[in-house]
């Protein structure tokens, strides 16, 4: 089996620190609330997410950058970072709520049943997010990674609803925004010029 890459072994060293930040805290905070810990964990959840949605444009946008070529190659790490925090931000919500009918009674919120739909579709990302799953799932792969962009839109609009508000929430999403149409913007005027090529040469 391949061993992972020292340059691998730092990321996921990097991306533990808010963990490591929050074990710490309660560690250290006897007297530290439960709401003190949810935010935080559903954040760092989101800006993961945001940060793994945004190597595709930043590729796009700079091709023949290593270092955006390096994050690119370990985009699966955000995501499941992404997943980890969505979990722990699960966990201190069900603590904090205390009985699952009291979680029940409030699933009908669009602020919280849109969380549910985002963790839903955040699982098989995380499930195939090895190897082996890719060299399985062939073309499928990427199909299915799809299901990331629904559950940033999901993400976003429980950020809205249920943590900081409407600014908050587009403030973080609004990096991955702007690279996506500039995305776009540069693929419809490459496949634009491509085609006044062809026609040039007919």
């Amino acid at each position: 089996m391949r061993r992972p890459s020292p340059g691998k072994n730092i990321l996921w060293a990097v991306l533990s620190v808010p963990a490591l930040v929050t074990a710490v805290r309660i560690a250290t905070q006897p007297d530290l609330r439960l709401d003190e810990l949810l935010h935080p964990t559903g954040e760092w959840a989101a800006r993961l997410m945001i940060l793994a949605l945004m190597l595709t444009p930043l590729a796009t946008i700079f091709p023949r950058s290593r270092a955006v070529q390096w994050l690119v190659r370990h985009r699966r790490s955000f995501g499941v970072g992404a997943f980890c925090y969505a979990l722990a931000h699960l966990v201190v919500y069900a603590i904090d709520m205390g009985t699952v009918t009291l979680m029940l009674a409030e699933f009908g919120a669009l602020g919280i049943w849109t969380a549910w739909v985002a963790l839903l579709l955040m699982v098989p990302l995380a499930i195939t997010s090895n190897e082996r799953a890719v060299r399985a799932l062939g073309r499928g792969w990427k199909r299915l990674q799809r299901l990331a962009y629904p559950a940033a839109l999901f993400t976003l609009i429980h950020w809205m609803f249920i943590h900081n508000g409407l600014v908050a929430g587009l403030a973080n999403f609004a990096p991955l925004i702007l690279l996506q149409l500039i995305r776009i913007f540069l693929v419809v005027r490459r496949r634009s010029g491509e085609q006044n090529l062809r026609e040039k040469y007919q």
